[in-house]
């Protein structure tokens, strides 16, 4: 078997088609939960603590360009080391409600699992023992 003919073989099976899917679907749902995170949730977490800018929140390791704003894109774009906690923040927040939401999605299609009826189990293959001696008696009887 050429590699080439292995290769089509593997890309074709069912779970690399389902994990293609998955990682797609995953990556638009990345997004959904980040526009969550940063454009909903945190700007009312700002306002409820008293409008702080989780986005500017960060500590200057070593002294940027005097002429650009003390701005955490603005800075980060000249360059300057900075410990960014504000966006860890906003990433851990956006880790937590994947999270939730994955936790939710996998108890659901749990739940729906033990719905499902059981397929009735298949019969045990015949021992070939007793084949054989079924063989034996069969011919004896003739």
């Amino acid at each position: 078997m050429s590699m080439a003919s292995e290769f089509k073989q593997f890309a074709l099976k069912g779970n690399v088609m389902d994990l293609a899917v998955g990682v797609i679907i995953g990556a638009a749902f990345g997004k959904i939960v980040d526009s969550l995170v940063g454009d909903i949730i945190m700007p009312v977490v700002s306002r409820l603590i008293g409008g702080l800018d989780f986005s500017n929140m960060f500590v200057k390791l070593a002294e940027g360009p005097d002429n650009i704003p003390q701005t955490y894109a603005a800075l980060k774009a000249a360059g300057v080391p900075m410990l960014a906690y504000g966006n860890f923040i906003t990433i851990v927040l956006n880790f937590m409600i994947l999270a939730f939401v994955i936790f939710v999605m996998v108890k659901q299609v749990n739940r729906l699992k033990k719905d499902e009826p059981a397929a009735p189990a298949a019969p045990a293959p015949t021992p070939e023992d007793i084949v054989l001696l079924r063989e034996i008696r069969d011919s004896l009887k003739k």
